[in-house]
């Protein structure tokens, strides 16, 4: 096969990928501007914002506004706690220390446990110690064990290829161990730490089924979007849907340009 008809086909293998992979968002972006008479499917009536102004009104079933609060108050926990945890154990990881092997081991084995069995579990031991399950008790460390695993994945890759000549360049000229991990270690490893970050946000802001049996009587948002499902027929929330993807695409964004801007700062200090 000719060199620009493999290229071709491998564009269009790519293309269809692509196409499959995006076209339910898609669908949900455009239906979300249906007119304020159009329903959930094509053809479209109309063209409008109807229902992203009734996103903002009060719901006859669902509360759009607290089940936000609540996701992005968790998610937000998540990242910290996984930035945190994955930086103190990636450091702690660059030493061999005794149970360090089983220890590795078990933090990743979460990813390979199914979701939703995790959620049972946690769920049942905050039921069998007496705690009520709520979204910032039981939820975080139930999503907790779906992020710290990729963060600590990460930050083991990043301590792997670290140049530890900088770290000692530091101690050289007199900095402390503190010193010489915020002002060398920390700024190398930035893009790395705010990716993490990216990860904890999004897996947090988008999970469901480590959710489900952990977030006791106050949904979170893909909970709310889940239960309003069986009794909302209205293209309000495609309108979510649509938001709520614009709003993943703006941290990402935002996580993008703090990188780039510390790569420039990095080489402009070089």
């Amino acid at each position: 096969m000719a060199a620009p008809l493999r290229r071709f086909a491998l564009l269009t293998v790519l293309g269809l990928f692509i196409l499959f992979l995006y076209g339910p968002t898609l669908t949900i972006l455009v239906l979300s501007f249906q007119g304020p008479d159009g329903g959930l499917t094509f053809p479209m009536n109309g063209f409008s914002l109807h229902w992203f102004y009734r996103l903002f009104q009060t719901q006859a079933v669902g509360d759009f506004g607290s089940s936000i609060a609540r996701s992005f108050a968790l998610a937000t926990m998540v990242m910290i706690a996984t930035v945190v945890v994955s930086l103190a154990a990636g450091m702690a990881f660059r030493r061999r220390f005794w149970g360090s092997g089983p220890l590795f081991t078990l933090t990743v084995a979460s990813l390979i446990i199914p979701s939703i069995l995790v959620s049972l579990g946690v769920g049942l031991l905050f039921n069998q110690l007496g705690l009520d399950p709520d979204w910032y008790s039981s939820a975080f460390g139930a999503q907790l064990t779906w992020t710290l695993p990729f963060g600590l994945l990460i930050m083991f890759a990043v301590f792997n290829r670290f140049d530890r000549a900088w770290e000692e360049a530091a101690r050289d000229q007199g900095a402390t161990a503190w010193q010489s991990f915020c002002h060398a270690v920390l700024p190398i490893i930035m893009p790395s730490v705010i990716g993490i970050a990216l990860f904890g946000f999004t897996l947090s802001y988008d999970e469901f089924a480590r959710t489900l049996l952990t977030a006791g009587s106050d949904n979170t948002l893909p909970l709310e979007i889940f239960g309003m499902t069986t009794s909302v027929t209205t293209p309000v929330l495609y309108a979510l849907g649509t938001l709520t993807t614009m709003f993943s695409f703006l941290v990402i964004l935002f996580c993008l340009i703090a990188v780039r801007l510390l790569a420039a700062k990095r080489a402009i200090a070089a």
